[in-house]
């Protein structure tokens, strides 16, 4: 919005704008949180260059968060390890977003079944999606489905409590009870490519090989001159592959030293293997191993790519875990969607085709990056919904109703969202079944129970 367009708004004292939010994790927050601040400023971008003004009503600005589940935050609450609680520290500030006066939260509401893309963007002026990756990419090879083949989504899903793997289930009584009497003794992490493209962090590696009682199992073959391949990369993947040439050497020497040594637990990464098949047991019914193509590199660095080379190997076990990645799904039939990328096609968040329709975190890139690159990716989608409303994009004229009009939807069809105050009484039963059990909390699984807490 220009000097002029600006007075116009000024003097014009169009209603205050009103957003929402679709998805209740991360990208959510953050997208609510950097909206709300710079509204709450009067600001509308955050750079010195930029020094327009939201008109002094800027206060009553709203952003309300839809959620299909009855509690919030997504991944930090399920997808952070339990033994990571330091991640989890971010509820602290979604939570005081989330008790703002000009925030609401609307869990138990099902965007696309309860209430449509369509009818929220008639509500308010403003909708941003931010509802991730729901599912988990396949491996597309035969055997896939057999008993004992789980994707990593389901796995950490179900010691995490998220309710719709809680028949499998800060770690839940019963997957913890499972987990303590494992028989599993050694697990093979294996990848398409070689050492230098692997994409865990030097933080995760150490947590592997400081593991109580288990054996890291590195081939120093595996190595062989990654030394001085390494010497000009980057200072994180150097000190990763370092990491990883040490201690294949260190645990080879140790290795021949004590041949006869009983080490409880192994585990190891298998480099330049591509899954073809899961192999069936006699009867057919469960997983008795992995049959892998052997690969070799063309290029270099992140670019590589792995190519067969024809030659193949069985490796048994008992348990399949995919970790491919998540996938985002569609939502709605009037968003628009790139099926073969997973992702809502768009332009710094600006949804493409769709004026006022937004959308942040992995539904909009894709499932890649820790919390801090959704919270920079969020605010960068949150920047755009600010602009929009500077330049005039965004039609703040008319008056729109928000929650207003939702829940009157919401009621004619006989949805009940669940309220932040309501989720805190959640929370708080959590926690004091937790204390109960020498834990930070025990969470509950099942939404019903949930609801029945809350009087729904």
């Amino acid at each position: 919005m220009g000097p002029g367009g600006l007075r116009r708004w000024l003097s014009s004292r169009a209603p205050a704008p009103r957003i929402c939010v679709v998805g209740s994790g991360p990208a959510g927050f953050y997208t609510a949180q950097h909206i709300l601040k710079f509204l709450a400023t009067g600001f509308l971008c955050s750079t010195p260059s930029c020094p327009a003004f939201l008109p002094e009503h800027h206060d009553l600005a709203q952003v309300d968060i839809y959620e299909k589940l009855p509690v919030p935050f997504g991944l930090v609450r399920f997808g952070v390890a339990p033994d990571h609680p330091e991640v989890k520290n971010v509820i602290n500030t979604f939570t005081h977003t989330a008790r703002s006066d000009r925030c609401a939260y609307y869990g138990n509401v099902t965007v696309g079944r309860d209430v449509t893309v369509g009818e929220l963007q008639q509500a308010y002026h403003a909708v941003v999606l931010s509802y991730g990756a729901e599912d988990n990419r396949v491996l597309g090879i035969p055997g896939e489905n057999l008993s004992g083949v789980y994707s990593a989504r389901a796995f950490v899903g179900w010691y995490n409590g998220l309710p719709e793997n809680r028949d499998k289930t800060d770690i839940t009584d019963c997957s913890l009870a499972a987990l303590a009497c494992s028989k599993v003794k050694r697990v093979w992490l294996a990848g398409r490519r070689g050492p230098l493209q692997v994409a865990f962090t030097i933080k995760e590696l150490r947590e592997m090989i400081n593991l109580p009682g288990t054996q890291p199992v590195l081939n120093p073959a595996d190595f062989t001159g990654l030394e001085n391949a390494v010497k000009d990369a980057p200072r994180p993947r150097k000190r990763l592959t370092e990491l990883m040439i040490k201690t294949a050497l260190e645990k080879h020497r140790e290795k021949a030293v004590m041949a006869q040594a009983a080490v409880p637990r192994q585990w190891g990464l298998k480099f330049q293997r591509s899954p073809q098949e899961v192999l069936p047991t006699a009867d057919g019914m469960r997983v008795r191993g992995v049959r892998m193509a052997l690969t070799r590199l063309e290029g270099s660095g992140d670019s590589a790519k792995a190519v067969p080379t024809g030659d193949m190997e069985e490796l048994e076990c008992g348990l399949v875990l995919s970790s491919i990645g998540y996938r985002s799904l569609p939502l709605d039939p009037a968003v628009p969607f790139d099926t073969q990328h997973s992702i809502i096609p768009n332009n710094l968040g600006r949804v493409m085709g769709v004026p006022g329709l937004y959308c942040s975190g992995w539904v909009k890139r894709g499932p890649v990056g820790v919390i801090i690159t959704t919270m920079n990716d969020s605010f960068d989608t949150a920047q755009s919904v600010l602009e929009d409303l500077q330049e005039g994009v965004l039609d703040v004229s008319v008056s729109k109703e928000g929650f207003g009009a939702v829940g009157s939807i919401l009621r004619s069809r006989g949805i009940r969202p669940v309220s932040f105050s309501e989720w805190e009484k959640i929370d708080a039963a959590e926690v004091a079944r937790g204390k109960a059990a020498g834990k930070p909390r025990e969470k509950i699984v099942d939404p019903q129970e949930m609801l029945q807490l809350i009087g729904h």
